[in-house]
């Protein structure tokens, strides 16, 4: 049986990233997210601190062209060390 995908391609996706407050987090989430959309830039994240502003969300939102895509970068995003949740 072959799953249905509730994405349809390409479309922009967001993708939240949380990781504590730390000089460089942004900057290091733009550069893995420019590795699996060419064309994503610092423009299209939004950033949020916690309430006591001990972490950051990244909000990056990506042009989605494949699953594959989506899931190599969710492997990118969750092994690296910055990052502590990606949803």
């Amino acid at each position: 049986m072959t799953q249905q995908s509730l994405i349809i391609y390409p479309s922009d996706f967001p993708i939240k990233i949380m990781g504590a407050m730390q000089d460089g987090f942004a900057d290091a989430i733009v550069t893995v997210v420019c590795e699996h959309d060419p064309d994503f830039h610092s423009g299209k994240i939004e950033m949020r601190p916690s309430s006591k502003g001990n972490y950051l969300s990244v909000t990056a939102t990506v042009r989605a062209t494949s699953r594959e895509q989506l899931d190599n970068l969710y492997r990118a995003l969750t092994s690296h060390p910055m990052v502590k949740v990606v949803l």
